[in-house]
C-alpha cells in the first residue's frame, strides 16, 4: 500500500483529529467519536483506513503512555475495522445509515469482551476471572454501544466529507 505525499499528510491529520476528538469527549466516559472515523474512513480509504488508525493508536500511546492497557489498542480498532471491510461495499442508500450505525454500536457493546482476552493474558486471569471482569464492565459497554449507536448518525455525512474531499483535491 503505496502512500502518495497527500494521503501520509491527509491521514496524518485524521489520526490527529481522532486523538483529539477523544480528548475533547473525555467529559463523558465511553461517549466518542472514534467508531465513527473508523467506520466513515474504512469505507472510504478500505485498507489504508489503518494508517489513521494506527496514527491515533500511536498518538494515544505517546500522550498517555505505552502502558499495558494500551496494548488492546493495538488489535481493538482493527477488529471493527474488519467488520466493516466484510460489510457489502454496494447497499441500497437507505439501509447504509441503519447498517453503519449498528456496526459501530455492536464495537461499543462488544468494547469490555474483546479487551477481556489481554486483560486475562496480562494479568493471569483464568475463565472465570475473565468473566467476572466481562460482567463488572457491562453497564461501561452499554453506554458504550448506545452512545456509539447515536454518534454513529454522523457516519454517512462523514463519508460524504471525506469523499467531496478526495474529489476535491484530485481536481485541483
Amino acid at each position: 500500500m503505496k502512500l502518495t505525499a497527500k494521503e501520509i499528510a491527509v491521514f496524518g491529520m485524521l489520526g490527529a483529529l481522532m486523538y483529539a476528538s477523544k480528548v475533547l469527549m473525555e467529559a463523558f466516559p465511553n461517549v466518542h467519536l472514534l467508531g465513527v472515523f473508523v467506520v466513515a474512513m474504512t469505507v472510504v480509504y478500505r485498507k489504508k483506513a489503518l494508517y489513521p488508525i494506527y496514527t491515533y493508536v500511536f498518538l494515544n500511546g505517546v500522550m498517555a503512555g505505552f502502558a499495558l492497557w494500551w496494548l488492546p489498542y493495538l488489535y481493538l480498532w482493527t477488529v471493527l475495522w474488519a467488520w466493516v471491510m466484510l460489510l457489502p461495499r454496494q447497499m441500497p442508500p437507505r439501509v447504509r445509515p441503519l447498517v453503519y450505525m449498528s456496526v459501530c454500536a455492536a464495537h461499543g457493546f462488544l468494547f469490555g469482551t474483546l479487551y477481556a482476552p489481554a486483560q486475562a493474558l496480562l494479568f493471569g486471569l483464568d475463565l472465570p476471572g475473565m468473566a467476572a471482569w466481562i460482567l463488572a464492565g457491562l453497564p461501561w459497554d452499554f453506554v458504550h454501544g448506545v452512545s456509539n449507536f447515536f454518534c454513529g448518525m454522523l457516519i454517512c455525512p462523514l463519508i460524504g466529507l471525506l469523499q467531496n474531499a478526495g474529489r476535491y483535491t484530485r481536481s485541483h
